[in-house]
């Protein structure tokens, strides 16, 4: 049995307490998971031009996603294969009784890759995983140190201990249970089908309520209450299913989820291939406006 996860959030201020640990031979491993979508290289470039000490860069495309499969099937960013993922993270240092830490940028208001990286360690049965509260903004005005080096930490190995508990599939979605909130994480253009600059089809899963990712954040990017984010998610007790365009942006609602005091798994669960994979079968329906 996977024991009781901790609190999800880390301050700028434990890290600093903990960054000799980070940057030597200590147990603490610090993901560094800014990125764009718009441009691919950003994070990569942001990290190069200064990082949290000891900090591994985690890129979403190459080390939190899998490969696009032909047709869409999966997502726009598939979930990781496991053995592929996990010897990834061996290589870089964390193993299973590594204290991993994930960040990324609020500030450029895509502050949901962390939440990605700190979901999936938490699928592979790791629950010594926390999100950065404010990122790599909050390091910074915490006076913490700012590095340029590639951090190198001994490879070790890290065996899955996988939640399938934590994941729905389009089946999933179609067949859920009556009373089961199904949650579109994007923002509300998008998910009325007015826009849509990603994906080939616009619209939302039909029965799905909108309850865009970046109301989990304040102005300064800090995660708000729990008992801000119930209401922002409005689901109360019920089970759901999060989903967003291709399972990254969904992330951080599933973490505000937890922090409400619904846990991951078989009730706050993520489509993992969200819209992305959704549209990929043709005879799939489409809503379009508002359902709540």
């Amino acid at each position: 049995m996977t024991p009781t996860p901790p609190h999800p959030l880390k301050t700028a201020a434990w890290l600093l307490d903990h960054a000799q640990d980070a940057d030597s031979q200590g147990n603490v491993r610090v993901l560094d998971c800014r990125y764009a979508l718009s441009d691919p290289l950003v994070g990569r470039i942001a990290f190069l031009a200064g990082h949290v000490p000891g900090a591994v860069y985690a890129d979403l495309e190459t080390d939190l996603s899998g490969p696009v499969q032909p047709g869409g099937a999966g997502g726009r960013h598939p979930l990781p294969d496991l053995d592929v993922l996990a010897g990834w993270l061996g290589r870089v240092g964390i193993g299973n009784d590594s204290v991993v830490v994930c960040y990324d940028d609020p500030s450029t208001g895509q502050g949901f890759y962390a939440a990605r990286a700190w979901w999936l360690l938490r699928w592979l049965g790791h629950t010594q995983v926390f999100v950065l509260d404010g990122g790599w903004p909050a390091w910074q005005a915490a006076g913490g140190a700012v590095s340029t080096d590639d951090a190198t930490h001994a490879p070790t190995t890290f065996t899955p201990r996988v939640q399938p508990g934590m994941v729905a599939g389009a089946q999933d979605v179609q067949t859920r249970a009556p009373g089961t909130v199904l949650i579109d994480s994007r923002a509300p253009a998008r998910y009325r089908g007015e826009v849509e600059p990603i994906d080939r089809k616009a619209g939302h899963i039909p029965g799905a309520v909108n309850r865009d990712w970046s109301g989990v954040l304040d102005g300064a990017g800090h995660w708000r209450s729990p008992e801000v984010l119930g209401v922002h998610l409005n689901a109360g007790n019920a089970p759901t299913i999060t989903y967003c365009g291709s399972g990254v942006s969904a992330t951080p609602n599933l973490l505000a989820r937890e922090l409400a005091g619904v846990p991951l798994g078989p009730d706050n669960r993520l489509y993992a291939g969200s819209w992305s994979d959704w549209i990929s079968d043709p005879t799939r329906p489409v809503g379009v406006g508002a359902e709540d």
